[in-house]
């Protein structure tokens, strides 16, 4: 099988080997995973693949071309939405199965244990750092249910609007990760004299300070290592506590998971993502919940998930995101197919079109049944969106403050990421890069192709490594220490 037409409806094929001139209809190079017209294209006309528009003809295409950025062109979508005419709910599974999860006092399930210092301003980032750094691996051996000290620092804080959305997203995301079902304890860090006021997040959040929960501020504490030094105290202290934390068997109804994709190439929407959409489904079917997020990364397939929206407001909540990110990156100068990165082109992307149409199949077929802001907590069982930009590290951080206590990431060009305190599983679209990259990916997706495998069967292979990494086994990311640098809380709105 030289190429893959995705659908009837299609004029283009996906090469799923490269192509010359002469080889199965191809009329000139084309490279593995681009695509060929598989019948002529008149300047203008809709370029089709799933079935469904990718672009428009920027000239006429020939039968067996290349067609790629060159010839295709991208148009904003003007879509006719359907609400809620394809519910498909999964037929709930016969068999409940659990994994071995940490309880917390309020209800919630972790699958880690953690111990966070959090910032709420960029000044104090060092001083989190170095208390975090203090806590070795020797230094933690007398505690082996803490499965580590992490440091969540960012670049802002201050100089930003006191009132407004940018200040909204991070007070979310500091609450969102202080009371993190993955979280045992937190200790919040400052300077004193920043926008971002603690005293202002714990009264609004309701955080109650404790044994397991610190505030401070560098200035009230007398300098830096003041500030250090009473830092590692007070983590020294919360360590026999949260230590007492113990796994126990706990429904796989309480395992959130974040859907991302990253670094993605034409085989992302058909091996990866649609596994993924399977395992999703077979979460969903056990009353668990998976949050889609990455709002330009679904533009152009919209329309797919509006017709799943378990009611009209939901559909219209995920439209208004659409419309907000039209107007952000149009005051921005930018355009909404800015998104497909040179590495997503070369892996035979062309348009954001393309890309969304892949990347929605990560959310499965069933009912979208909630559309959240960045950072809210997801209250929702079942597949739910929440607004995030395209940019990995700012949406895997927001769906972690919303409450994701694992991340499954697909990548067709490969990405060296992973997630505290949410471990990250990376799924490989194409079994060349699994095995370039074997010491960074958890599941090669590309036997779809390489090896005949089902989507269903990985899909199935997915869902069990949720379950197993959801009871403490280490992911490759969390193997390779991989964590402490990707929290990126998303910063809209003007640094003053």
């Amino acid at each position: 099988m030289s190429t893959v037409q995705l659908s009837p409806a299609d004029n283009v094929a996906v090469a799923t080997v490269e192509l010359c001139a002469g080889d199965f209809g191809a009329i000139e190079t084309i490279p593995r995973g681009h695509k060929l017209a598989t019948r002529p294209v008149a300047q203008g006309e809709p370029v089709l693949k799933y079935a469904q528009v990718i672009g428009y003809a920027a000239c006429d295409i020939a039968q067996g071309a290349h067609v790629h950025e060159h010839n295709l062109e991208f148009r904003n979508v003007s879509q006719i939405y359907e609400f809620s005419t394809r519910l498909q709910d999964v037929p709930k599974a016969t068999q409940a199965d659990t994994f071995m999860g940490y309880r917390r006092a309020n209800g919630r399930v972790g699958t880690r244990n953690y111990i966070a210092i959090l910032t709420s301003v960029n000044c104090s980032a060092t001083a989190a750092r170095m208390i975090a750094q203090h806590f070795t691996p020797e230094r933690l051996a007398d505690y082996p249910n803490v499965d580590g000290v992490a440091a969540f620092v960012h670049g802002t804080g201050c100089a930003m609007g006191g009132d407004g959305t940018g200040i909204k997203f991070l007070q979310r995301v500091l609450w969102g990760y202080a009371k993190h079902p993955n979280v045992g304890g937190a200790l919040i860090a400052g300077l004193g004299c920043e926008t971002m006021q603690i005293d202002r997040l714990v009264g609004h959040y309701g955080l109650e300070p404790g044994p397991l929960f610190q505030a401070m501020n560098i200035q009230d504490n007398g300098g830096l290592q003041k500030t250090i030094e009473l830092g590692i105290a007070q983590v020294q202290a919360m360590l026999p506590l949260v230590n007492q934390a113990e796994r126990e068997p706990c429904p796989a109804s309480e395992l959130m998971v974040a859907l991302q994709c990253g670094g993605s190439d034409a085989w992302s929407g058909i091996t990866a993502n649609p596994a993924l959409g399977y395992a999703s489904d077979l979460l969903v079917a056990q009353g668990g919940s998976v949050v889609l997020a990455e709002t330009p990364e679904i533009y152009g397939a919209e329309h797919l998930l509006t017709a799943r929206a378990r009611t009209e407001t939901v559909g219209g909540d995920l439209i208004g995101l659409i419309r907000w990110w039209e107007d952000y990156t149009q005051r921005n100068h930018g355009s909404m197919d800015n998104n497909p990165s040179p590495g997503n082109k070369k892996g035979g992307l062309t348009t954001i079109l393309e890309k969304s149409l892949g990347a929605v199949a990560k959310g499965g077929t069933s009912p979208l049944n909630g559309v959240y802001k960045y950072a809210e907590p997801v209250t929702t069982p079942g597949f739910n969106f929440m607004d995030s930009p395209g940019y990995d590290p700012a949406s895997v951080t927001g769906q972690i403050a919303s409450g994701c206590n694992l991340v499954t990431f697909t990548t067709g060009r490969g990405s060296a990421f992973g997630s505290k305190p949410a471990p990250t599983l990376k799924i490989a679209t194409n079994t060349p890069m699994f095995e370039r990259l074997s010491a960074d990916m958890d599941v090669n997706a590309g036997q779809v192709l390489s090896d005949g495998a089902s989507v269903e069967a990985v899909g199935q292979q997915i869902y069990q490594r949720w379950l197993q990494v959801a009871s403490g086994q280490a992911t490759k990311s969390e193997a390779q220490g991989l964590g402490d640098y990707e929290f990126v809380p998303w910063q809209v709105g003007a640094v003053m």
